[in-house]
């Protein structure tokens, strides 16, 4: 099975509903050679099936599957910034806060041998982009727990974050408003221990 054979696949996903996703996402986990597509396809940033490509790793990112991401760290890193249409933004958003997550972990994991500083340096740029564009409500979420884990290895981003969401964010939607407050509370307590 070929990348054209994936590309068809996502062709014929009419909307981002469960069932479509998780029809895409088990060809792909029944035939993992085509992951490595499914990657190179969601950051066709100019292409519309960018978007179908970026629903459907995140499924299986979000399913069990996160570590299949490891040998494509470079790739993801080096293009999340490039990823125009909204559609694609908030799953690539989804995908760096479950990857903050497993990096922060207490659990023992790939991630923490795997993920360099370059990534996390690149993963943080392109978060405080995010967050000073427009964006949707989700990719700010998203972005701002990122950016609040891996605050805790570069200690210049809790500072940046809690400016940027004291100014900013917490005059938006309720809910920006209310991640940025949840946030908040997350740096004020860590900063007191």
């Amino acid at each position: 099975m070929d990348k054209n054979y994936l590309i068809s696949i996502l062709n014929n996903m009419q909307n981002p509903k469960r069932e479509n996703r998780q029809t895409a996402a088990n060809i792909v986990y029944a035939n993992q050679e085509l992951f490595q597509h499914l990657v190179s396809l969601t950051f066709t940033v100019d292409d519309k099936i960018s978007i179908k490509a970026a629903w459907v790793l995140e499924w299986i990112c979000t399913h069990g599957r996160l570590p299949w991401i490891l040998p494509h760290l470079d790739e993801f890193t080096e293009n999340i910034s490039k990823v125009t249409f909204d559609s694609a933004i908030r799953p690539c958003a989804k995908i760096c806060e479950y990857i903050a997550t497993a990096y922060t972990s207490k659990t023992e994991n790939d991630f923490k041998e795997c993920l360099s500083d370059t990534h996390i340096e690149t993963i943080i740029e392109t978060g405080f982009d995010w967050l000073i564009t427009p964006q949707k409500i989700a990719v700010r979420a998203y972005t701002m727990t990122s950016l609040y884990l891996f605050g805790f290895q570069k200690e210049w981003v809790h500072p940046e974050l809690e400016h940027l969401i004291s100014t900013k964010i917490i005059k938006e939607s309720a809910g920006c408003k209310a991640r940025g407050n949840k946030i908040l509370a997350l740096i004020k307590k860590h900063q007191k221990n």
